[in-house]
């Protein structure tokens, strides 16, 4: 393939350059010629690897990656050959100056987007509230109107704990949905609620490019008198314009959900078609009655959005699973 030899031509003009280099300085036009990200060779070959077919890309990115890599690789080495022999070569060289400070971390983008998320909340005058992620399955299902025979209940499709339920004398399990803290909420506290619940939950989902069998949730809970659809769906648009730009497009879709009536989807623009990052809806009565407050007096509306979804829009990830591979190649783009 004209792709591939295009690839192994790259690679090996790159590591002649390399090799050819005797200074820093040079090292470092070699880096932009072949590395750089606006105008290198690189960039070029990216070029070709959209042109690749479908059934050659598989092959195409896997070559891509591989010059990309042993280029990178060679340039760090002769790189610190270079300091090496330069700190071997000088003579004047002060054991007591200070050393090079070690690369430190940084916040991972899902806590940066939490963080993130909380403030903005804050800013629409929502409280924040925390909940166990071991859970009952009143709290799970029972007071969001989930019942027995639902689906949502199979034991397939939940993180059942054996070992605590012997113990607590019930059914345990790892929370499925942050709702759960909603229910806790309202059994503390009276109208009118306004929070929300940042956090992990899990289901075993079959993992791909947007699932995982853990993952974040922010939850919230709106509850007073007269609270309205439209409340809702002007709260959601405000926070994804705030979050993602006020270039984002999001569409309501009717949909069910045994905790809410009416329920809708909420979908995000992602390229040409769209993806699913919530759930939303006015609070079922029966809720309402699990946790002691009259439906006939008090209304509210619910949402659950998913972190790691707006995450991958804000940073353009294509696939989840890059933020819990722990690739500090990856990791070390949040810095």
């Amino acid at each position: 393939m004209d792709i591939l030899n295009a690839f192994r031509e790259y690679q090996e003009a790159a590591t002649a350059a390399i090799e050819g280099a005797s200074t820093a300085e040079e090292l470092e036009q070699v880096r932009i010629e072949f590395l750089g990200q606006k105008k290198g060779k690189l960039r070029e070959l990216q070029g070709l690897v959209g042109k690749a077919s479908k059934e050659e890309k598989p092959l195409v990115g896997k070559a891509f990656n591989e010059a990309r890599t042993n280029v990178t690789a060679r340039l760090e080495q002769r790189i610190s050959g270079l300091s090496q022999h330069s700190q071997s070569s000088t003579s004047d060289f002060d054991p007591t100056l200070p050393g090079q400070l070690p690369p430190l971390g940084a916040i991972h983008p899902v806590t940066r987007t939490i963080a993130n998320f909380r403030e903005l909340m804050g800013r629409f005058g929502f409280r924040v509230v925390e909940g166990p992620e071991i859970e009952d399955e009143r709290h799970n299902f029972d007071a969001l109107n989930i019942p027995e025979d639902h689906p949502a209940r199979d034991p397939l499709d939940n993180f059942y704990i054996a070992t605590a339920a012997k113990t607590a004398g019930g059914p345990i399990l790892l929370r499925s949905q942050t709702s759960t803290v909603q229910i806790r909420t309202m059994e503390a506290a009276k109208p009118p609620v306004r929070i929300v619940s940042l956090g992990r939950v899990y289901r075993p989902d079959t993992m791909d490019a947007t699932h995982s069998c853990m993952f974040h949730q922010m939850e919230g809970l709106m509850v007073d008198t007269n609270v309205t659809m439209a409340q809702l769906k002007t709260l959601l648009s405000l926070f994804a314009r705030s979050f993602l730009g006020p270039d984002v497009e999001i569409r309501f879709r009717p949909s069910f959900f045994p905790f809410t009536e009416p329920s809708v989807e909420v979908d995000m623009k992602w390229g040409d078609s769209w993806m699913e990052v919530g759930g939303a809806g006015m609070v079922d009565p029966n809720v309402f009655r699990a946790v002691g407050y009259d439906p006939d007096k008090v209304s509210g509306f619910a949402f659950g959005l998913g972190i790691e979804r707006f995450c991958m829009k804000h940073y353009e990830v294509d696939d989840i699973r890059r933020f819990y591979e722990n690739d500090v190649r990856f990791l070390k783009q949040f810095a």
